[in-house]
């Protein structure tokens, strides 16, 4: 993405709103979640999800490219080959075959909508809260030529009622029902939309087996990552497969795919860590080329080329990603909690 275009993103994203004013009421979000739990208040944690895309989205895809999700890496690839390997090798676990119908649940801007689309000839359908994510998926798919083969709602994967029971041939959910207020009350939902015998593909945030609830340490890298990612919980694995089956899925496999023999070598947080092979987006990913960008942004507010707070949107974005480097460096962490699940005939 060329600063022309991110310019523009920003402008449609933010529309003549005081940014700065709202990255400070969204660090702001973990206490009125707090304060909910201890009286009754009108939080609402999707509110605070959509706030986090609308203001970060233009952002991810400046540093990570139209797929925004976390990837196995292998030390010969790059970051945007890594995640081309991991949405097919989700085509091929959920059997797709041309002409079926599937669902997106929390699609983004559509980057693997896009793959599934191109390469399996499935027509896709949409669902995201966030109006600005969706447009930008819009614009994105025309622009790929294949909005003939995309569906959009806007709304919430809590309440996809605008879609009969039964709809879809197959689904799936990459990094997106992790930020579920009612992660069982997600699945079910998605579950009354698959046909009977339907395959679901999940992609979770999850807190591995080594985090200790004991450790103050373990505590305080957890609520890190909650806060920065807009997450109000972080399941464990095991919560993730008990809510699946909870809501009627029967679990055919679970794999924490940040866990193998290129792991050591090449882990999934190392382009937010240290240069990570080619890919143009390279060094803006890393710690000095975040500090370089807050920098620049700040003279681009300036001179009126960025709009005023997109400095500490950038800031944001840099925090969230110590975060995510010191949880997937300890092991305490995976983005990458992969499952395959099926709605029973």
């Amino acid at each position: 993405m060329r600063l022309r275009e991110l310019h523009k993103g920003l402008k449609a994203a933010y529309r003549g709103s005081d940014v700065a004013h709202r990255v400070r009421r969204f660090h702001g979000w973990s206490d009125r979640a707090s304060a909910a739990e201890v009286r009754t208040s009108d939080y609402d944690h999707a509110e605070t999800v959509e706030e986090y895309y609308d203001l970060c989205s233009e952002f991810m895809v400046f540093g990570w490219g139209e797929s925004l999700h976390f990837a196995p890496l292998a030390p010969h690839e790059s970051l945007e080959e890594s995640k081309i390997r991991h949405q097919r090798l989700m085509i091929a676990k959920l059997e797709l075959t041309e002409g079926m119908t599937v669902i997106d649940v929390g699609c983004g801007i559509g980057g693997p909508m896009r793959r599934l689309v191109r390469e399996a000839g499935v027509r896709v359908a949409g669902v995201n809260r966030s109006k600005i994510q969706l447009d930008k998926a819009k614009a994105l798919n025309a622009e790929a030529g294949l909005e003939h083969m995309a569906d959009y709602l806007e709304a919430s994967f809590m309440d996809m009622g605008a879609f009969a029971d039964a709809t879809f041939d197959r689904g799936y959910a990459i990094e997106s029902t992790c930020h579920a207020p009612d992660k069982v009350g997600a699945f079910a939902e998605i579950h009354r939309v698959l046909k009977p015998g339907a395959l679901f593909w999940g992609q979770e945030m999850c807190m591995t087996d080594k985090f200790d609830s004991e450790d103050p340490r373990h505590r305080t890298i957890k609520q890190d990552l909650m806060h920065g990612i807009a997450l109000k919980d972080i399941a464990t694995t095991d919560e993730v497969d008990r809510a699946l089956a909870t809501a009627g899925f029967e679990v055919i496999e679970g794999v924490d795919r940040a866990v193998d023999e290129n792991s050591a070598v090449t882990p999934w947080y190392l382009p937010m860590d240290t240069p990570h092979r080619r890919g143009g987006n390279a060094l803006r990913r890393i710690p000095m080329g975040r500090r370089a960008i807050v920098w620049a942004s700040s003279l681009a507010e300036a001179t009126r080329v960025l709009p005023k707070g997109s400095s500490d949107v950038i800031k944001l974005l840099d925090q969230t990603a110590k975060a995510l480097v010191e949880g997937g460096s300890t092991g305490l962490f995976t983005p990458l909690y992969c499952f395959l699940a099926r709605k029973p005939l």
